[in-house]
């Protein structure tokens, strides 16, 4: 829709375009194995796929991590810059926008990933989890994992608390440009273009560090993997509803292009 559609030619859509396109390649990584396990009471892999596995669902979370940073710095140029916005926040800055955001996103968790590759598994070899996992994977290796540990949580501070960091202070700025609004309409208009981000930001984020920064003693095996599935299933199953079918636009959109087909 946003590539046919001229009026969703906007920065703000095109970024919900590259988000879409990152939920597409997680959820074929995860959802049909996760799948295959749920109907078979388990399944086997090799260690090449589980690695496979988790590195391009490590790269499709880093992305996103990156890009909802990106996406809370157009809110805070369109808000608090507005005269200035189309200047700014050209076809071409946010093209290179989105290529950095995927680059970081397939290149960080490198590491840790090529670090893991050498590890030995010599025990029951078990994983009870939902998919291939970083934390339930070193669980089972034999070998010294100290390293890696220390590498993810230096990653983690690039990829989870860099990206909240700018949030944070982007939707700070923000919501003192909002309020410093003098009408009650141009406050709640302001506060609409945030508020599918803010959703998705706030539902992302917060099973990120629930998983990731809560030592894995505070949290039941159950209850780490119903985290799990929150930002790997349930979030890119939300984001078309927050993004899409609550939006006017994009619902004008979709009726146009029924209407033309049904024309044709």
């Amino acid at each position: 829709m946003v590539s046919t559609s001229n009026n969703l030619h906007t920065p703000m859509y095109f970024f919900i375009s590259q988000l879409s396109i990152c939920d597409i390649f997680l959820i074929s990584d995860i959802v049909p194995s996760l799948l295959h396990i749920l109907l078979n009471n388990g399944w086997t892999i090799t260690i090449i796929e589980c690695i496979t596995q988790l590195y391009f669902m490590s790269a499709c979370e880093s992305f996103e991590c990156f890009l909802l940073a990106v996406m809370s710095y157009d809110r805070y140029v369109a808000i608090c810059n507005p005269l200035h916005y189309s200047t700014i926040m050209t076809g071409g800055y946010c093209i290179i926008l989105s290529i950095i955001s995927w680059l970081l996103g397939f290149s960080v968790n490198l590491m840790y990933i090529i670090k893991t590759t050498k590890l030995h598994f010599c025990g029951p070899n078990i994983i009870d989890h939902l998919f291939c996992d970083i934390v339930p994977l070193l669980e089972l290796s034999c070998s010294d994992t100290s390293v890696i540990h220390l590498v993810v949580y230096i990653m983690g501070i690039l990829i989870v608390i860099m990206p909240t960091a700018i949030i944070v202070v982007s939707y700070t700025y923000i919501i003192l440009a909002i309020l410093r609004i003098p009408s009650n309409t141009g406050r709640q208009k302001a506060f609409s273009t945030c508020s599918s981000h803010l959703i998705v930001v706030s539902t992302f984020f917060w099973t990120m560090f629930s998983i990731y920064a809560v030592p894995s003693k505070g949290l039941t095996n159950t209850m780490s993997k119903i985290l799990s599935l929150l930002y790997t299933v349930f979030t890119p199953l939300i984001n078309p509803i927050i993004y899409s079918l609550r939006n006017k636009e994009i619902s004008k959109a979709v009726q146009r292009t029924f209407q033309r087909r049904v024309v044709y």
